[in-house]
């Protein structure tokens, strides 16, 4: 062990132990190599919104994130990653830390110890923090053990990660986040299984069923097309169910979800097309299917097209059936900015008047 000349000194004239300056050394290097290998992300996420006058009202509670923001500037959210990726050995460990700061973090920061957190009154939240573990059973199992993002769905919280700024309406009938453990394990280069068991369906850390021993459950299956199907190569097909409990911490009831999703790669060049068939079961949502198609396009090295065309279908007399397009336009004009405007409309069947198109500026920067 090597020891700085100061704390020599120091040891020299009695102010410090030899030992204790050993100790405190192998202390610190143990901190400065598990830093090393810990990474920090995120991204600042805003965006500039018109539509026509209060149309989106109607809309207002099958939209994620959209309440508030009509007609004006916008923070929409800021999220930090803290982040040690596991490695290759057998016995790898990791961690992962997300915390959201803005608006869109209130559907986040639900938690069974912060009553108010549940009324959207904080704009903290804790997104994802879990341990990540392998065993060496097999080709290896990776855990996650704690608070994680659901393991179904086409479109995720990060808007930058998806193909358009504004979510589907099959977001809006997924879970998003579970308190609990989820496996992942991989048959083949092609083919991977995950399954698990979580506290509640709903976004509520540590939260619990009213009645604690009903737990949700989780599971999926993930097929790649391998590299010797020509352009068919890295398309995928995903299906996965999440059988839930409900929440004594925000008085929802259970709910199931199921859901079927696919990204194809095609022969035009830079063309690519996907599909996602989403359902939901009792719950809040009540009993509803959504269903959504999607193309984009990379016209040119910074210029890619995307569009989305799709239907949510609710439960006779729960609620109105709609229908939305939505096109989206991204320019990648500055290095680790996201930049794209957008158009949407939609339509209420059965509800005379009841449409709305929206107009959307999306800038995000990445770190």
């Amino acid at each position: 062990m090597k020891i700085n000349q100061w704390t020599l000194g120091l040891a020299a004239v009695g102010v410090v132990s030899l030992a204790s300056a050993v100790n405190a050394e192998e202390s610190m290097n143990a901190i400065q190599t598990a830093l090393s290998a810990t990474t920090i992300s995120g991204y600042v996420d805003t965006s500039v919104e018109w539509d026509n006058g209060d149309d989106y009202a109607n809309f207002g509670a099958s939209i994620p994130f959209r309440s508030g923001k009509e007609d004006g500037f916008n923070l929409n959210v800021v999220k930090l990653s803290i982040e040690k990726a596991m490695d290759e050995a057998e016995w790898a460990a990791g961690y992962k830390v997300d915390l959201l700061i803005g608006p869109d973090a209130i559907a986040y920061n639900d938690s069974v110890n912060n009553a108010g957190f549940g009324a959207g009154t904080s704009e903290l939240g804790i997104k994802q923090a879990y341990v990540a573990l392998r065993t060496p059973v097999g080709n290896g199992i990776d855990w996650k053990l704690g608070v994680f993002d659901t393991i179904i769905g086409y479109e995720v919280f990060e808007s930058g990660s998806n193909p358009n700024f504004t979510r589907s309406y099959g977001y809006a009938i997924e879970p998003t986040q579970h308190t609990g453990i989820v496996g992942t394990y991989r048959i083949t280069d092609s083919i991977a299984v995950a399954g698990g068991v979580a506290n509640t369906e709903y976004a509520g850390i540590n939260d619990r069923d009213n009645n604690p021993s009903d737990k949700t459950w989780l599971g999926s299956v993930a097929v790649s097309a391998p590299e010797d199907m020509g352009f068919l190569s890295g398309s995928t097909l995903y299906a996965g169910l999440v059988l839930g409990s409900g929440s004594a911490n925000l008085g929802n009831p259970a709910q199931d979800n199921y859901y079927i999703g696919a990204t194809l790669n095609t022969p035009v060049t830079g063309l690519k097309a996907g599909a996602a068939f989403d359902v939901a079961s009792e719950g809040v949502v009540g009993d509803a299917w959504s269903f959504a198609v999607y193309a984009s396009f990379q016209a040119s090295e910074k210029l890619s097209l995307h569009g989305r065309l799709e239907k949510i279908d609710f439960q006779a007399g729960q609620a109105d059936d709609i229908i939305g397009v939505t096109l989206t336009a991204q320019y990648d004009l500055w290095a680790n900015v996201i930049s794209r405007v957008e158009v949407r409309y939609d339509d209420q069947d059965g509800a005379a008047g009841e449409d709305a198109t929206g107009a959307f500026l999306n800038v995000i920067y990445v770190f």
